[in-house]
């Protein structure tokens, strides 16, 4: 469960909270603890501090800490935010009832789910789990076949799954987004009223189940409604620019009665429409909630004002936002610098150059990052760190539970809470010599919520060649029936599942050992086995970054996505190029705006430096070079925000001058003409007027190296032009 229980702590010894530690309007975000509050919190503002400091003001005004609700995106920043307020007040503040969404949604389920049919025990299914339903019930209706040409597993999970989280009728969200698949929508309809009930008669929910069922708890059961509200008197929600339509909704429902709700995020970091968040949730707050108090935070202690007074250009020319300037007091007189290298290969050596000097300054690889709009954006940088002996870490990777021998062992362990869990049988019986998927579904059909899984087991009628197998199985439950500990469940797993998982995955078997013992360690510091079920799915570690298991000091690379909330001395923003960012495929409109905020999140990490990089040449899919332009948002920059810099990380002198592009052996070829060219480079110096046959006049705006030259054309912008193959004159 997600809310913190511990011993009871007294307000008596407490010392009081110093509300001058905060500015004005976090004081006042704090203090305004009646009524509907949207704090709309800037990049850096101090959010985190105060949501934690509302938590200790207002046990210290006398609120019952069981009645106030904080609703998070991760549980560690829950966990983090009642550990600080803890820090302020006492142990009064780990009582306060803390998580994210889906966590207190499994929590309230389980103590109120019976109104809507559900009993206590039910499983979590995870994503992976959820494919394999939609998978069994594709076979058992008849949609499979090479000729069928029905949508795969995964496709029709994005379906599904999309349809609840951006509030839309199935059938709706594949004419407008699937419109190819529009011919099976009967049989995709019919498919999630299979999916529907198998869950529902197996006991089991999926991620999106937690939110919807908790919100048809609050909408559909009035008594349930009535005790939730009244339960928690003050709610606050983190994040709300990242809630979806659902999420709005239960926050809406909670508040009955009361009101006491407050919400904290900042419009201008709505980057998660493609997980359902809608950014107008925070947009209309005000008018959902009637008399909402609006407190904006717009003092920043993270960057230099250099880096603010470009982040603020950026968002200004947003179409619709809270108005906000942020300020800091932070002393800092680099300004943001602009890269562009004539191709990929340059722009990755560039950064990699730079953060080699940066080191040398002083500044430690893990205070260094490069982010990037997609994960291949970064595969050229990887190559130069490699070369360079600069270690890195990319985040993202498998979950340690998303591995199969993983899931493999939760099975057992899922079923020792939920019987009724027949795709954890189905994966277990699967594992025995001469089982296969009819005999393990029919097995699974028959001893499925059976009390006493061991005996039932025992006495299924087996084959002969298999029952040796079912019975060691039929043993294994029954000896876990005895026990509770989770640590010593584990073992038993274990002893059982050895030889099987040496057998299954004997290719790699050595190197998954290492993930099992993590795991055993994990769910040795577990009392009850049910909340150890619950996290991995709600809340499953990580592998370790990077996979190297070592400790050593390392840069991060990261998708901008990736790298929300979190913040860097120096931080590298590339891939800025013409239709990279925003992405070509990007519509006008709310699109094009989630990808100007996009922008906004990434270069608000940086709290020293901030590098903007883009290549000027990019090769297509088919292995064409086209020559691109820096992103639209940088374009409409204001003049004097940032400086230009050569690949020798120098000023190139002047806002309009670019690097010339480099002639290695990475830099792009440009087929050479056999005719003479009109002018040679001796003829060519930085401010030579030239004449262009399309482009028309323009000034060379760089010294040409190599047979290259840049000319910057009043109505074509800046280009790069190869003598042996561009017809320029001398004016």
């Amino acid at each position: 469960m997600e809310n913190a229980t511990s011993q009871n702590g007294t307000n008596s010894s407490a010392p009081s909270v110093n509300l001058d530690e905060l500015n004005p309007y976090q004081r006042a975000a704090v203090t305004s603890t009646e009524g509907p509050l949207l704090v709309i919190a800037g990049a850096g503002s101090g959010k985190t501090r105060t949501l934690v400091y509302r938590v200790a003001y207002l046990l210290e005004q006398g609120v019952d800490p069981e009645k106030i609700l904080l609703l998070t995106f991760t549980r560690k920043a829950s966990r983090e935010m009642l550990w600080r307020a803890g820090q302020l007040l006492n142990e009064t503040c780990r009582r306060v009832v803390g998580g994210t969404f889906h966590g207190i949604a499994n929590m309230l389920l389980r103590r109120h789910g019976h109104h809507l049919g559900f009993g206590s025990s039910f499983t979590i299914i995870d994503r992976a789990d959820a494919e394999g339903i939609i998978n069994l019930l594709k076979g058992s209706l008849g949609l499979t076949g090479k000729e069928r040409q029905f949508p795969t597993k995964r496709v029709l999970i994005n379906i599904l799954s999309g349809s609840v989280n951006k509030s839309i009728p199935i059938d709706d969200l594949i004419y407008e987004h699937y419109s190819h698949l529009s011919e099976h929508v009967n049989d995709i309809l019919n498919l999630n009223r299979h999916y529907q009930e198998f869950k529902f008669n197996n006991g089991l929910m999926d991620y999106d189940d937690l939110l919807v069922n908790w919100k048809r708890l609050l909408a559909e059961v009035p008594e349930a409604r009535e005790e939730i509200a009244a339960r928690y008197s003050h709610i606050m929600v983190d994040e709300y620019q990242d809630t979806n339509l659902v999420q709005a909704d239960i926050v809406r429902l909670l508040a009955h009665g009361h009101k006491n709700v407050m919400v904290v995020g900042d419009d201008s970091q709505s980057i998660y429409s493609f997980r359902g968040a809608d950014f107008y949730n925070i947009m209309r707050f005000p008018k959902v909630f009637e008399d909402t108090k609006i407190i904006k935070l717009e003092e920043n202690y993270r960057s230099s004002q250099p880096i603010l007074s470009l982040t603020n250009n950026i968002i200004q020319n947003a179409t619709e936002k809270y108005a906000k300037t942020l300020f800091t007091k932070i002393d800092g007189n680099h300004k943001p610098r602009l890269f562009a290298g004539g191709d990929e290969w340059q722009e990755a050596l560039f950064v990699a150059g730079k953060i080699a000097s940066l080191r040398a300054k002083g500044i430690e690889l893990n205070n260094i990052a490069v982010l990037f709009r997609s994960g291949f954006h970064s595969y050229k940088l990887e190559l130069e760190l490699n070369s360079s002996g600069i270690d890195f870490e990319k985040r993202g990777g498998l979950k340690l539970t998303e591995s199969a021998h993983m899931k493999d062992m939760i099975a057992f362990l899922r079923l020792r809470v939920n019987s009724l869990d027949t795709l954890s049988w189905n994966r277990i019986l699967l594992q025995l010599d001469k089982v296969g998927p009819k005999t393990a579904r029919k097995i699974a059909d028959a001893i499925s919520g059976r009390g006493d899984p061991g005996q039932a087991l025992a006495e299924y009628p087996c084959g002969k060649s298999w029952q040796y197998g079912v019975a060691k199985l039929a043993q294994l439950f029954t000896d876990m029936e005895q026990e509770t500990r989770p640590g010593a469940l584990f073992e038993m797993v274990w002893n059982y599942y050895q030889p099987l998982f040496e057998k299954i995955y004997r290719d790699d078997f050595p190197k998954r050992q290492k993930d099992l013992d993590q795991l055993k360690s994990i769910v040795a510091g577990y009392e009850d086995l049910q909340s150890f079920v619950d996290d991995t799915t709600l809340d499953p570690p990580e592998a370790a970054g990077g996979g190297t298991g070592d400790d050593k000091e390392k840069m991060i690379l990261s998708t901008i996505h990736s790298s929300k909330g979190l913040e860097w001395d120096a931080v590298f923003v590339m891939g800025l190029a013409d239709g990279r960012f925003p992405h070509a495929s990007a519509e006008v409109g709310e699109q094009l705006e989630e990808e100007r905020r996009l922008l906004y999140v990434a270069a608000t990490r940086a709290r020293k430096y901030l590098y903007l990089t883009y290549p000027r040449v990019l090769m297509t899919p088919d292995r064409q070079f086209r020559r691109v332009g820096m992103s639209p948002f940088l374009s409409e920059l204001r003049a004097g925000l940032f400086e230009r810099l050569d690949l020798d990380g120098k000023s190139s002198g002047g806002p309009s001058c670019l690097p010339a592009m480099s002639t290695g052996s990475s830099a792009v070829s440009f087929p050479k003409k056999a005719k003479k060219t009109k002018v040679s480079v001796k003829d060519l110096d930085k401010g030579i007027r030239v004449k262009h046959p399309f482009f028309g006049e323009g000034v060379v705006c760089a010294t040409p190296k190599g047979r290259s030259v840049d000319v910057n054309f009043p109505r074509h912008g800046i280009k790069t032009l190869h003598l042996d193959y561009a017809k320029l004159s001398i004016v």
